[in-house]
């Protein structure tokens, strides 16, 4: 088989001789090995077990496993990671998976004679949006798991499944589908696959069915202390790569638990510059990734504590308070907090007294401080890495009304009466009370116009509406 590969591979596409063009569809059960460690593995216990039905076997790894593993001769090697001296390794998938059917088999499984032949039979016999049977490895039944996308969201939510009903498995599983829907996948032999796989079903509405009959587990002897810290190392990057592969940032486990892959104080934030008012990722039609309106609540709530305890007099503004009218909440859309603050109240806070004076300043919790290049007024940041911030807008009083200096010509930057402040009021916004003009409709519709509350729109309708997506 590998030296069939290679001749094939030679000629290249479009000029493969006859004997290269393999019947596409032939009826049968290829079985690929991809769930494996490098180290301490039973790759070539499993290898053998399933080559002895016989059913075609191949090892998918990025490179040649390391140490070397004594693989039986009719066992073929499917190297993964592209090189310059060969076509991609997935450009012709037909030449490495000839059969109809393809079960991905983790490392330390036994092979049971029919096994697979019956869950093929059960996804070409199952409803027509079955599209994945899997069978559990081992004596430890399998949980089944609802699994709902929300790629707006950039998250994925697990709960207890019904009978029966199953978008995603709990469990160590062999899983079988057929080889044109694997290689139509975007990442079809990511890892770890039952979750790769999983997922990507979800997003596509296949249908999933469990098997009632599970494949032995090999007796193996118990991973040292250093080879389990290597696995769960290794576990947690794979992981992190698939799901920003997948474009989830976080998940949502069955027991309430959740798991992020986002930015973080130590990290760059999700996306990049903004231009006219509209990230990259509304034009893909999704919302703030959560991690950065997690960084976001935790900047706004930070930076509330400490102007309340300098004495400084804020507000929420624009956006900000339209999301407190609207959701007690950050806009699920947007990518900053709005502040307003007396200009004569700056002097009271020394973080701010200091970015006043030039120099960008660390608070003792590691958020950042300073003056903005585009004119008079004060960032926040989440972090020196992290530029998730806080705007701070410096008002001062004049005739009876609130203006400022800087002006940066959007729609809701408009001067309006000081008696909105006097009193300020408490809000509930993103997680704590923060303080608020007294009458937010009426504030909001004069800065955004009438229905700002009830109507809401992304921040340049002129570039993308909502709605569009």
């Amino acid at each position: 088989l590998n030296l069939l590969l290679l001749y094939c591979a030679w000629w290249g596409p479009g000029g493969s001789p006859p004997s290269c063009r393999p019947p596409r569809g032939i009826p049968g059960v290829t079985v690929l090995l991809r769930d494996f460690e490098d180290f301490e593995n039973d790759l070539a216990g499993t290898a053998r077990s399933f080559a002895s039905l016989p059913v075609p076997v191949l090892v998918a790894a990025e490179t040649a496993p390391y140490p070397p593993v004594p693989l039986p001769a009719e066992v073929g090697l499917l190297l993964l990671r592209p090189a310059a001296d060969r076509p991609p390794p997935l450009a012709h998938p037909e030449l490495h998976v000839r059969t109809r059917h393809v079960a991905l088999v983790p490392d330390g499984t036994r092979a049971v004679p029919g096994l697979l032949e019956r869950m093929r039979d059960a996804l070409e016999e199952g409803a027509g949006d079955t599209r994945l049977v899997v069978a559990p490895v081992g004596s430890v039944p399998l949980r089944c798991l609802e699994l709902r996308l929300d790629p707006r969201a950039w998250t994925a939510r697990y709960d207890t499944g019904a009978p029966g009903v199953c978008q995603a498995v709990e469990g160590t599983v062999v899983l079988l589908l057929r080889t044109r829907d694997l290689f139509a996948l975007p990442f079809p032999l990511a890892r770890p696959v039952p979750t790769a796989i999983f997922i990507q079903a979800v997003f596509r509405g296949w249908g999933l069915r469990v098997m009632p009959v599970a494949f032995p587990a090999a007796r193996r002897p118990p991973v040292s202390p250093h080879g389990r810290w290597k696995a769960e190392n290794l576990a947690e990057t794979r992981r992190r790569r698939l799901m920003r592969d997948l474009g989830i940032k976080r998940e949502v486990l069955v027991d309430g638990r959740e798991r992020w892959y986002g930015c973080s104080k130590e990290t760059a934030r999700c996306f990049g510059t903004v231009h006219a008012r509209t990230p990259q990722y509304l034009l893909a039609g999704r919302w703030t990734p959560p991690c950065c309106l997690r960084a976001l609540r935790e900047t706004a709530r930070h930076v509330a504590g400490v102007l309340e305890a300098a004495g400084v007099r804020y507000w929420l503004e624009g956006g900000s308070l339209l999301g407190a009218a609207r959701l007690g909440d950050i806009i699920p859309w947007d990518y900053d907090v709005d502040l307003g603050i007396y200009r004569e109240d700056v002097g009271k806070c020394r973080w701010l007294a200091a970015a006043a004076a030039g120099e960008p300043v660390e608070d003792t919790e590691g958020f950042l401080w300073e003056k903005a290049a585009e004119g008079d007024f004060y960032r926040v940041h989440y972090s020196r890495s992290n530029r998730l911030h806080v705007d701070l807008w410096p008002f001062y009083p004049r005739g009876g009304v609130m203006t400022k200096d800087t002006w940066l010509g959007h729609p809701q930057d408009v001067e309006f009466p000081e008696s909105f402040l006097h009193p300020r009021v408490p809000m509930s916004f993103a997680g704590f009370t923060a303080m608020a003009p007294n009458n937010a409709r009426a504030f909001l519709e004069l800065k955004f116009g009438p229905g700002a509350i009830e109507n809401p729109e992304y921040p340049n309708p002129a570039v993308k509406r909502l709605g569009q997506d």
